[in-house]
């Protein structure tokens, strides 16, 4: 009888000191903005947006396993759609970033359809040439987007709270990110990111499980498409400015990068390479040309000695450490 209480009691234990960690990181992200100042907020609302782009982008390159980098187009058509909406219909920022998550969705399920067809390196070419000629779209449909010279965002403020306007972008950034988080990390948890898994594996034998892998690869291209979006929408209430250089093939390298150093098929890792390589040129911007040489080395580096990026390597460094989100290894 003792011993079933005291087994009673320090599972209550165990229960609430799990419950301890994710509360105390829940208390200090709140509290952030209140101890830092305005450069490192950037920093910080910079990071929370690439790391939702990583972690669209993850969901095609890494839980998918295909070859196909779509995904400025789908960031650069998410902040587009959220700056059109806002600057010419007049839409707050809060109503405009649904319809253009959605937008990035929709061009997803589009670019979805020759993935039907195509695969490697085929796939990669096509989707890089889409995301070009998205471009192309941008400087020259001066009617909506300005051009060359894009098109300006207007304020946006939340008038109930009073902070500066850095620290409400990123309670904006933290709730919409999170939120967006939540139901992608369900929705790999479910028979549908197990169906992207299997056919990530094995096509011919994830069909003979029941899986369409037409249909699982199409709707795997629309959800990157409006998780990337929503991140597009986001950057874009962050810089304030929406033009074509911000979508260019540096753009797409900068995204790879985050995906190959956190770790393909890993959500934390995503996060963990937003965090790096976002940071990372910010304390380097002092020093003239450290920025890009640090940045290939790292990326050499990880695809030579890490080639499970930085996820992998924690959890070799720490085996009982072991990802709360859903995560399958590449």
């Amino acid at each position: 009888m003792s011993d079933a209480i005291l087994a009673a009691g320090g599972g209550r234990r165990g229960g609430a000191a799990r419950l301890l960690a994710p509360a105390a990181a829940a208390l200090a992200l709140l509290a952030l903005p209140w101890f830092t100042n305005d450069y490192v907020q950037y920093i910080v609302n910079l990071i929370l947006a690439y790391g939702l782009v990583a972690v669209g982008f993850n969901i095609v390159l890494g839980y998918l396993g295909q070859l196909a980098f779509a995904n400025t187009a789908f960031f650069g058509v998410g902040a587009y759609a959220f700056g059109i909406l806002m600057e010419r219909y007049g839409l707050p920022f809060w109503a405009a970033l649904l319809p253009a998550a959605l937008a990035g969705g929709l061009t997803g399920l589009l670019i979805g359809l020759p993935a039907l067809r195509l695969k490697g390196y085929y796939l990669a070419v096509v989707t890089l040439s889409l995301g070009e000629l998205l471009r192309w779209g941008y400087i020259h449909g001066d009617t909506l987007t300005h051009g060359s010279s894009g098109l300006a965002i207007p304020p946006s403020t939340l008038e109930f709270l009073p902070l500066p306007e850095d620290a409400q972008r990123y309670y904006v950034l933290l709730i919409v990110g999170g939120l967006v988080l939540w139901a992608t990390v369900n929705l790999l948890r479910s028979r549908v990111g197990r169906a992207w898994v299997a056919i990530r594996e094995n096509e011919f034998a994830a069909a003979s499980l029941g899986f369409s892998p037409a249909l699982y690869k199409v709707a795997a291209f629309g959800w990157s498409g409006f998780v990337v979006g929503m991140g597009g929408a986001l950057f874009a209430l962050l810089i304030g400015r929406v033009a074509p250089e911000s979508f260019d093939l540096h753009q797409l390298l900068l995204q790879f990068a985050i995906v190959m150093v956190g770790g393909l098929g890993s959500v934390v890792g995503s996060l963990l390479g937003a965090l790096l390589l976002t940071a990372a040129p910010e304390v380097l911007r002092n020093f003239p040309g450290a920025e890009e040489i640090v940045f290939s080395l790292l990326l050499i580096g990880v695809l030579l000695f890490m080639p499970h990026g930085l996820s992998g390597m924690l959890r070799r460094v720490f085996p009982r450490l072991r990802e709360r989100l859903y995560r399958s290894r590449p």
